[in-house]
């Protein structure tokens, strides 16, 4: 058995507020932030603004976070705004206690108003990641409607499925509980919080046991931290009735290529 969490905040805030739950993350073994809480969520200032609001990765924001990481023990997937060169991705970084960045994983379509500032990702950052919880993926937002997505994600084995998004409609929760069903996995989703604004996020996040069920939540109106405790034996059980990439496959029918290969955007060869 182990605990794992979702921390509901806003985007765009600083790294000391996310600090200031550290106590409340502790005993955690895994927690989840949402998308875009480091950086914001695009169209609410200039975008000159917003670019250099936006953190590397590697960089001193993220080895703040790795320090927390380390001093809480849980693993932590953190949805950023990346700035690499002149582009911006949406991006879950992956922070381990004792190694501290592991792997991020770049969004592959950014939606609606996201595509004029964001950046597309690639098949190279599609990691699957040990932790204590278990073998840990991550899905930003709308790549949870993705069916080809999830069906490379179910074939990695994942046990932790990990979404940060800025999705904070009721009909989340059916997607967050029908992809814990169809994966059998365990589902941590963490959506923002915000109390004021012209569109504030009004939160939803959820954790979602392999056959569907909520642990905890859905989190409403308020920041927080949700945590409930799993047993990674219960998947078993679960897959027993369907294994999506295994038993309930049907190779001889259907079959999927996932290219894992960087697209560089020039290649200088010598």
């Amino acid at each position: 058995m182990t605990v794992v969490a979702a921390l509901q905040v806003g985007t765009g805030v600083p790294v000391a507020r996310i600090l200031e739950f550290e106590d409340e993350l502790r005993g955690a073994s895994l927690v989840v932030l949402p998308e875009a809480v480091l950086g914001g969520y695009p169209g609410r200032v200039p975008f000159p603004e917003y670019f250099h609001a936006a953190v590397e990765v590697p960089g001193p924001e993220i080895t703040e976070l790795a320090g927390l990481a380390a001093r809480t023990g849980a693993s932590l997937v953190v949805g950023v705004i990346e700035r690499d060169g002149s582009t911006l991705y949406s991006t879950a970084v992956f922070l381990d206690p004792h190694l501290g960045l592991v792997a991020k994983h770049r969004k592959l379509v950014p939606t609606e108003r996201e595509r004029l500032v964001w950046g597309r990702g690639d098949g190279s950052t599609l990691p699957a990641i040990p932790t204590a919880a278990g073998l840990a993926g991550a899905a930003i937002c709308w790549e949870n409607h993705m069916p080809l997505f999830r069906a490379a994600m179910y074939a990695k084995g994942v046990e932790i499925w990990c979404a940060p998004t800025a999705d904070d409609r009721d009909v989340w929760q059916a997607s967050m509980r029908h992809i814990a069903d169809e994966g059998r996995c365990f589902v941590v989703s963490a959506c923002p919080y915000e109390s004021s604004g012209d569109d504030p996020f009004r939160g939803g996040s959820v954790i979602v046991g392999p056959l569907g069920d909520v642990l905890a939540g859905p989190l409403r109106d308020a920041e927080g931290v949700l945590k409930a405790e799993i047993d990674l034996e219960q998947i078993v059980a679960a897959r027993k009735s369907l294994d999506v990439s295994g038993h309930y496959a049907r190779p001889d029918v259907f079959s999927l290529t996932v290219d894992e290969r960087p697209r560089e955007g020039v290649t200088f060869l010598r």
